[in-house]
């Protein structure tokens, strides 16, 4: 029997092309399993692809922030919207990138108690109050993140980390969607 994903009762499409079968397969070879999100989406390709796409970029691309660094802004979205199937799954990649179980923890439970740097205590300030109450965001908080020497350019992945994650958090709260198993004894 298959594991449970979401509470919704939708089929993968019949044949997966051979891009997607590649890009679960590079999943299973790097991580070990599928993520449970992306097999969420395996109903209908053209939103899975939207949605590894826009993953891929904000993530994975060009980026003056860390991967760390934007797998912390995941975290700290996704502890203010208390999203269990994010919090397991990037509280796991924090671990592993930064080598520190107790870091993965800390950022899940209160980002607060971590040794961060100064930027990094900025960026996360940014992300909470953005998630939290996203019409008060003002020129104040752009600057704030400028004086510890973020670049505009800088200022807008954060933001489009942070906005990702919001949304993600959202589908997976609707749709009860559980992470894999396996992130839970990943990095420790």
């Amino acid at each position: 029997m298959r594991e449970r994903v979401t509470a919704l009762k939708l089929e993968p499409e019949t044949e997966l092309s051979d891009a997607t079968l590649a890009y679960f397969a590079k999943c299973e070879e790097k991580l070990g399993l599928v993520p449970n999100v992306l097999r969420s989406y395996a109903f209908n390709e053209k939103k899975l692809r939207a949605f590894t796409d826009m993953y891929n970029d904000l993530m994975l691309g060009d980026s003056g922030l860390s991967k760390l660094e934007r797998e912390m802004i995941a975290v700290v979205v996704s502890s203010v919207n208390h999203c269990f199937y994010c919090l397991v799954a990037h509280g796991a990649a924090v671990r592993q990138l930064s080598g520190d179980p107790v870091l993965g923890e800390m950022m899940v439970m209160n980002w607060r108690v971590a040794e961060l740097t100064e930027k990094q205590v900025a960026m996360l300030a940014f992300v909470e109050k953005l998630t939290e109450e996203p019409a008060k965001i003002g020129d104040a908080d752009r600057t704030a993140l400028r004086v510890v020497g973020f670049s505009d350019r800088e200022i807008w992945d954060i933001a489009s980390v942070a906005g990702f994650f919001n949304m993600s958090n959202r589908v997976a709260a609707a749709t009860d969607m559980l992470p894999n198993a396996e992130y839970h004894a990943m990095a420790r």
